[in-house]
């Protein structure tokens, strides 16, 4: 470095040191109708119901809960994930009702629905960062290969948070002929990254784009978006309804729980299925993620209030993101299912299956977790987790 590298601007120094993963702020006719968007108030984009963006609490404290030895080793599993080996064979037939779902790990889902494929959220990357050398690591592989999958109709993304939008993955759908859906300012990266704006539907909340006879709206959630130190809150996050002749189904994409899932739901559901972020929550960030209860809520009242349709749960499994034991919202979700009523589809990563058939119910992950506490379970007013901890606690299989 020479001494008139000191003299440069701290911005301009940041700028030069961010490698191509960091995607690109949004700049010139995009930023203005950026600041045309009713959402977009005071220089940032706002969130429907008031949410903290950064971890509340004692950063001390969430250290010592992160870093502990024991904790740390309940937040991986015990042995291999039971990876579905996906084929063609097993996409190549369509799918009977017309609506078949592929859930690739994380929030990454293929949805086959009236004839066309969807990919929403794909994030085929070894790690959920801007660099390949650190960062959160895949605890599975990806089911099959992106170039086994086949051609895609429209890419959907839900924001720019590196374990929704990832680069390489990116690059590789580039070079198809899929189009790309998502929320206003994410184009910006995707641009850089060598996708035409010509292949892009660059949308706001409440907007819809039509693709090969299906809808994609872009639909309000709860969260906040960035891919740097730097954060300026000028790309959109965004849940997403799609709507074909015959389907409809919901991707929640990450978001804390609101009261606008019902609005969502009486807008563009019922759903035959949605897939609701269930994992990654914390007392840290209570209003940015759901816990699998409030995931559940979420999409009861996607239906109008009532046991509707098939909830697949997403954002768990392959990615270390939290405190939480790796298995709890597996768990979590599977308890709250059958105390809702509610059909819930359990597919081991990269195993397809239909709303409408058989769902795939069997609790896999038990097989390669450590034993499972289920603290909601524990009643009101128990005197300490000691006296309940016995009762709560569950070996692989055992339930």
């Amino acid at each position: 470095m020479t001494g008139a590298d000191y003299l440069l601007p701290f911005r301009t120094k940041l700028r030069s040191m961010r490698t191509e993963s960091f995607g690109a702020d949004p700049a010139g006719a995009r930023m203005e109708r950026i600041r045309r968007s009713p959402h977009f108030v005071d220089g940032v984009f706002q969130n429907p119901v008031g949410a903290r963006t950064r971890p509340s609490g004692s950063t001390v404290e969430f250290a010592k809960i992160y870093f502990h030895k024991e904790q740390r080793a309940r937040r991986t599993p015990t042995g291999t994930v039971p990876v579905h080996a996906t084929t063609l064979a097993d996409l190549a037939a369509p799918p009977a009702s017309g609506l078949r779902l592929t859930w690739m790990g994380h929030s990454s889902v293929l949805a086959e629905i009236d004839g066309r494929r969807i990919l929403f959220d794909p994030v085929w990357g070894e790690r959920c960062s801007p660099f390949p050398f650190a960062g959160p690591k895949r605890l599975h592989p990806a089911p099959l290969s992106l170039a086994a999958l086949g051609p895609v109709d429209v890419v959907v993304i839900s924001h720019d948070h590196y374990d929704h939008l990832d680069l390489p993955t990116i690059r590789a759908l580039a070079g198809t002929d899929t189009v790309f859906a998502v929320p206003l300012g994410v184009g910006a990266h995707l641009e850089r990254w060598g996708v035409p704006t010509s292949r892009m539907h660059e949308l706001d909340w409440n907007e819809t784009a039509t693709v090969a006879g299906i809808s994609l709206t872009a639909t309000p959630a709860r969260h906040f978006c960035g891919r740097g130190l730097r954060n300026q809150q000028h790309t959109l996050w965004a849940s997403w309804a799609v709507t074909g002749p015959e389907h409809r189904i919901y991707h929640s994409g990450d978001t804390g729980y609101f009261p606008g899932f019902r609005d969502i739901g009486a807008e563009h559901g019922p759903f035959d299925a949605t897939m609701i972020q269930i994992g990654a929550y914390s007392e840290y960030w209570p209003d940015i993620h759901m816990t699998p209860a409030e995931g559940m809520l979420a999409h009861l009242d996607l239906q109008g209030g009532r046991p509707h349709g098939v909830l697949l749960p997403i954002h768990w499994g392959t990615f270390n993101l939290a405190p939480h034991p790796w298995a709890e919202p597996g768990e979590w979700t599977k308890d709250a299912g059958e105390e809702a009523g509610q059909a819930v589809a359990f597919p081991r990563p990269g195993e397809p299956f239909e709303p409408a058939g058989k769902l795939p119910a069997e609790a896999w992950w038990r097989a390669v977790s450590q034993p499972i506490a289920r603290p909601w379970r524990r009643p009101r007013g128990a005197e300490s987790v000691a006296e309940t901890s016995r009762g709560d606690m569950d070996l692989a299989g055992e339930r």
